[in-house]
Parts: structure tokens; C-alpha cells; sequence
């Protein structure tokens, strides 16, 4: 084995990694959230061609799924959201007509690693806190490390532009917050605001899902907890067929949007 010198391995990240930061600076879709429905959506996007960066405030990437339903490691899907895992190559078994079951650490570490592969830069430990705008869209996002936004420190973030980007910070909508504190932009919801999430029911939550994932202000999509959040429909617990699909529907709605610019 050859001798290794210290210096050198230091050089080799923060060389490397400084030359992946300056490349990301301008992408074509920037996502908040690194969870299924973010995850899903930037491996989409990326496949069709598209620059696509994740930002996501924790060390580990990938939302609820990793501790399936309350720290038990299995996930459940419907028929349509196994097509996506079959896709990715993670195993779902039958467990009773219409419920598959798979594991989630499975099923999030492998979704984490194909959105690498497919092209997709993961930025973690980023919390995206504000959002650039021009005089009628959204722009890009404003972000800062995340264990300096945990001690409190009063040190200046950084910006990524973005054609578009999407909310997919689940439950807590923290961008979404951000648009409406800021920017004065009236969202695509029936009040205009933010409707907010109801309590759990799986079957109306999954189903409301599609139609919710969609454009809530010009330059900006909602997917996955995120757009229910956003529209006041209901939370779905521990299925996650519908967060696959939502995070497939807005990387399809972007595509389509951005083919035609």
C-alpha cells in the first residue's frame, strides 16, 4: 500500500467538493427535501436531461422513509407506487391484495443512490431558509449550512438559481412559509394561503396526492407531504406509494415545462 499523506486527502475534498458547489450554482430544478417525493422527482428529471440539485438540512438524506411506520423498518405501498420501487430494483412482497410491503431502509438507500447515479447532486446538511424571486416568480433558493442555522449564528447565506424549484420539505412546508412571509406572491389554493394538513386518513390522502402536485406559484412546485400540506388535504402515515408518484407527476409537469422553453 502506498503512503498517504494527510494534506493531500484534505486537498482531494475540498478541491473536489468546492468544484461540484461552483457547478451547481445555476441548475435547471433545485429541490427542498431530500425525501421520497424530492428524491423521486430530482432522479426524474435528471434522467430526462435535466440539472438538477437536492438540498437537504440532515446528515442523512431520505425523509420518514427510513424509519417506516414508528421506528418499524417496513414501508407499504399500493400497486401503482411498486411499479416505482420495481423500477428502482428494491423488493416489495404481496402482503394482501392491493398492500405491498418493503423495507424502508432498502427502499430509501437505494432511491438515494439511483438519484446519484441518474445525475442528481444531494447537498446535505443545506437548509434551504429563503427563496430568490424576480418581480413575479420564484428564481432560485437561498440556503445555509445547517449546523450553523442550529447554533444560531448570524452569518449570511448563499444563493442557487433555479428555472424551478420544488417544496418537498413534507409536514413543515419551510419554504412554502417563506413564500408567504416574504414575497406577497398568492399561492394556487382555494384561499390563496397556505390551506393546511388534515389528520390521517390514507385512502383520501394517497388519492388527493396527484391532483395536488402541482405549480402553487409561478417557478414553484409542491410534491409529496408537501402539496397536501399546502392544499389542506389529508396525512397518509407510513404509505408511501403516493410520494413516489407525486415526486414522478411534478418531474413530469417540470419536463414539460422546461422542453417547451
Amino acid at each position: 500500500m502506498s503512503k498517504l499523506n494527510d494534506v493531500e486527502i484534505t486537498r482531494a475534498i475540498v478541491d473536489t467538493y468546492t468544484k461540484t458547489l461552483l457547478d451547481n450554482l445555476e441548475v435547471d430544478v433545485a429541490v427542498a427535501g431530500g425525501g421520497p417525493a424530492g428524491l423521486t422527482a430530482a432522479r426524474e428529471l435528471a434522467l430526462k436531461g435535466h440539472k438538477v440539485a437536492v438540498f437537504d438540512r440532515k446528515l442523512s438524506p431520505g425523509g420518514g422513509m427510513w424509519g417506516g411506520g414508528m421506528g418499524f423498518n417496513e414501508i407499504v405501498v399500493q400497486e401503482e407506487g411498486k411499479s416505482i420501487l420495481d423500477e428502482l430494483g428494491v423488493r416489495a412482497k404481496l402482503y394482501s391484495p392491493g398492500y405491498y410491503t418493503a423495507n424502508s431502509v432498502e427502499s430509501i438507500a437505494t432511491l438515494i443512490a439511483e438519484a446519484c447515479r441518474a445525475g442528481v447532486t444531494i447537498f446535505n446538511l443545506f437548509s434551504v431558509e429563503d427563496v430568490m424571486v424576480d418581480t413575479d416568480r420564484i428564481t432560485g433558493v437561498v440556503v445555509t449550512s445547517s449546523p450553523i442555522e442550529i447554533a444560531g449564528l448570524h452569518v449570511d447565506p448563499v444563493c442557487f438559481s433555479a428555472k424551478y424549484v420544488i417544496e418537498a420539505t413534507g409536514h413543515p412546508l419551510e419554504v412554502l412559509h417563506k413564500v408567504i412571509e416574504k414575497t406577497g406572491f398568492t399561492l394556487n389554493t382555494p384561499s390563496g394561503g397556505i390551506e393546511g394538513e388534515r389528520s390521517m386518513n390514507a385512502d383520501m390522502g394517497e388519492r388527493a396526492l396527484a391532483e395536488n402536485t402541482i405549480e402553487i406559484v409561478p417557478g414553484l412546485f409542491v410534491a409529496g407531504m408537501a402539496a397536501n400540506a399546502a392544499m389542506g388535504a389529508h396525512r397518509m402515515g407510513p404509505v408511501f406509494g403516493g410520494m413516489l408518484l407525486s415526486g414522478k407527476i411534478a418531474a413530469e409537469k417540470i419536463h414539460t415545462l422546461l422542453t417547451e422553453t
